[in-house]
């Protein structure tokens, strides 16, 4: 299933008083990119939530190499690097979308719990979307 990159155009609020993104604003890509990632493979956050199962970040890191500013079209690239059932994780890649230039790179790890904040067994409690998940996780380190 081949998906499209998140793209997001930088918003002037976004820049600090140095005139770049701040730090914070790429967590905030990781988060629409993950959930446009969501979206493309057919299953979106909401109609998850709405099962009752929630999918909160446990870990989020974000490394930056080139800072983007005001104006700059970004593409956000959510790759699912795990998947066991219980949790999962991606990895990030932040480019520039004029000319594919690499700006950040990051991670971020999720577990499913239920509406009593419990863990889920994915397998258990949604056996279809266990396996597209499954089917989904990408092990190559680079695209």
């Amino acid at each position: 299933m081949e998906r499209k990159p998140y793209l997001h155009q930088v918003h002037y609020y976004e820049t600090d008083q140095m005139a770049i993104v701040h730090h914070s604003n790429y967590i905030r890509w990781f988060e629409e990119a993950r959930c446009d990632f969501m979206d493309q493979i057919g299953v979106s956050y909401q109609s998850v939530e709405a099962r009752g199962i929630l999918i909160p970040v446990v870990d989020v890191s974000c490394s930056y190499l080139i800072s983007a500013r005001y104006g700059d079209q970004m593409e956000i690239r959510p790759i699912l690097t795990q998947y066991t059932g219980v949790r999962m994780s991606f990895r990030y890649e932040v480019r520039f979308a004029a000319d594919g230039r690499l700006a950040a790179t990051g991670t971020s790890s999720h577990c499913f719990l239920d509406e009593a904040r419990r863990p889920v067994s994915m397998k258990r409690r949604d056996p279809a979307f266990h396996a597209l998940l499954e089917s989904l996780v990408e092990t190559k380190t680079e695209r």
